[in-house]
Formats: structure tokens, sequence, C-alpha cells
């Protein structure tokens, strides 16, 4: 399937609020259908974040369970991705447990700790990774192995020895952020250069450089990551109307590229959750 492209959106985060973009979803209702409406325009994934009452990043199993209830109840077979990481004060267990719950076909798996430059430290202890790891082969739950730095990719190949992972794995180049490796198309190339021959790939760039990442990683063969957890503006100055605006756009490069968006099932296919 090497013309399919597999489109992974990222509708909510943990960061941005209605007062940076009011099309941003917060409410297990909001997030259900705007999944949906991203579904229909062509997504393959959801990557889930979920906010509490304030807006504010949260790993409420309970969070986690109503809104991908509400997501299955429209009858989509969207591929369900959630975070591990959407609260800077969750604990170990906090981070896995909705896991068990959900029980998602995909997860986030951020392979190191970084300086989150504006705020605080992203920690990710080898303890941490370690029992997540097991965690989610205990619950079948694939890894998207996060990497926010060239270590992260190193650290990944390390805990597959070990057999804390397992191959084939699936990578996720998360570029831009504030304190990991900068949203170039040289950092891309070289991101992507140390990857396993045997690895299924996604990226995206956060802000500004959302758009040349995208670009490059359709033609370096790659899959993309869209949505306003990244990115709250479609254009220079303008904000997006909504998360199934970016998918309608990523279709349409997609197509102009000579290759096609994958469904669901195919993205299956794609990163072996058969």
């Amino acid at each position: 399937m090497n013309d399919k492209v597999i489109i992974t959106v990222a509708t909510t985060g943990a960061f941005p609020t209605k007062e940076h973009n009011q099309a941003i979803p917060m409410t297990p209702k909001e997030i259900a259908d705007d999944v949906y409406k991203c579904w229909k325009a062509g997504a393959a994934v959801a990557h889930l974040h979920m906010r509490d009452e304030n807006g504010q990043g949260t790993m409420s199993a309970e969070k986690f369970e109503e809104t991908v209830s509400l997501i299955r109840q429209t009858g989509c077979d969207i591929i369900i991705n959630c975070t591990t990481s959407g609260d800077l004060n969750a604990t170990d267990e906090t981070r896995m447990i909705h896991l068990s719950k959900v029980k998602p076909e995909m997860a986030s798996y951020d392979c190191g700790t970084m300086n989150w430059m504006n705020s605080t430290v992203f920690y990710n202890t080898p303890p941490f990774l370690e029992k997540l790891g097991h965690y989610m082969q205990e619950h079948n739950v694939k890894p998207e192995i996060e990497v926010f730095d060239a270590s992260f990719i190193y650290n990944a190949l390390y805990y597959l020895k070990k057999g804390v992972l397992k191959a084939p794995l699936h990578f996720q180049l998360c570029m831009g952020a504030p304190g990991g490796i900068a949203a170039t198309i040289e950092n891309l190339v070289f991101l992507k250069n140390l990857l396993p021959s045997d690895c299924t790939w996604s990226a995206f760039g956060i802000g500004a450089n959302h758009l040349p990442i995208l670009l490059a990683t359709i033609a370096m063969g790659g899959n993309i990551r869209i949505g306003m957890e990244d990115n709250i503006y479609y254009a220079k100055g303008e904000l997006a109307k909504s998360n199934s605006q970016f998918v309608e756009r990523a279709v349409r490069i997609i197509k102009e590229a000579g290759k096609q968006p994958a469904t669901p099932n195919e993205a299956r296919k794609i990163l072996s959750l058969n």
C-alpha cells in the first residue's frame, strides 16, 4: 500500500484553548462530533486528549471513556489513539489506567524526557517507559512512539531489544515543540534516516512549519498528522475553522501527489493492527 497515506487528526491537545481558537473541541461531545466530521473528511486515526471543566489537560479515565463511547456511537470506524501524556501533573498510574478501560487500538509512547522550554519538564523516566511498554502489550495497544528529538529513536531501539516494545514499530516525528528538534526539512530527513527499515512513520510540524513538514513527509513516503493540537491557524493570520478543514486540505494534497488517503481498515493493515 505504498500509495496510501494515513491521516491522523489531533483534535484538541492539552494546551490550546477557545481563547486561542473558538473552534477547538473541548468537551467529550464536542470532541466526538469533531472526530466524526474528520473521519467523514478522510482521517483514519484520531489522537485524543481530554480537558477538565476548566479547560485544562486531564488524564481522567472517565472523560476518555465518555468520549470514545460517543465516537463509537456515531458508527465511524476511525482508529482511536489515546494520549498517555495529557496532564503534566499526572502520575504513572493515571497516565496508563485509561488504556485498560477504553481499549484503544493505539496510544502515544513518548520515548524520552525533555524540557518544555516555556513551562516545565516533560518526564518520561526509564522505569515509567518500561511499565508503559509492558502495559500496552498486556492490553494489546500499539505504541505510537512520539519522537521529539533524535535520542527518542535510539531509546525506542533500546526498548525494542529489551522486549519492552515489539516490532514493527510506528514512529510519530513531533517537530517544532519548544525544547525539541526544530521543524525543518533538514531535520525531517535526518530523523527519517535514523528509523529502522521495517517501521512505519508519520510526522508533523508545530505552528508555522506545519505545512512544509506535511508536504515533505508526503513526498518522502511518510504518513501525516494534522489538527489543532499542533496548529490553530489554517494559513498565516487565518484561524482554522475546524479540524476537518485541515483534513480536507490534506486529502487534496495527497491526491495531487498521486496517492490516496488510507481508510481506517487500510491503516490497520499498514500499522499491523489486524
